[in-house]
């Protein structure tokens, strides 16, 4: 080995393992966009179709409520649950937690649906649970930064 790539070569190996430019492989720039379009969909769709209609106390989502016997304050809670996880997913260090929660919520809402309504769309929740799960893993080492994040706020 000649000296010139000696040091090109001691340099390259003492690069830390969790550096920017190290050589793990990294996901491709169409699975990067692929992943933050799903997000963006899941966001639209938590927002606009589920949890505005609850947090306009729309008549189909009052009635449903009513129904089941949680009456307004279930259906704000469950608005405002979804409204926040949409928010979430668009929100880098929140996108794995966002999608893990509602998940939980999917959870809820297919249980809901088999016991309240017979399981007229019991399917809806599993489907939608499909994309976030996949979120949920593939945004999951920001799951690191948060703890770090709230020391630094405390501190």
């Amino acid at each position: 080995m000649s000296e010139t790539t000696a040091p090109l070569a001691t340099a390259a190996s003492a690069a830390p393992v969790n550096a920017p430019d190290s050589v793990t492989p990294t996901r491709g720039r169409g699975a990067r966009i692929t992943l933050r379009t799903v997000q963006v969909l899941l966001a639209l769709f938590f927002a606009v179709a589920s949890a505005f209609p609850k947090l306009i106390a729309h008549s189909s989502a009052a009635e449903t409520f009513t129904e089941m016997g949680w009456g307004n304050a279930g259906m704000y809670v469950i608005g405002v649950l979804e409204l926040a996880g949409a928010v979430g997913l668009l929100i880098p260090v929140l996108q794995s937690v966002a999608a893990t929660a509602l998940s939980a919520l999917m959870v809820g809402a297919f249980v809901v649906q088999l016991s309240y309504f017979d399981g007229e769309q019991a399917v809806t929740p599993l489907v939608l649970m499909v994309p976030l799960l996949l979120v949920a893993w593939a945004r999951r080492e920001h799951n690191a930064e948060l703890p770090r994040l709230v020391r630094a706020r405390r501190g």
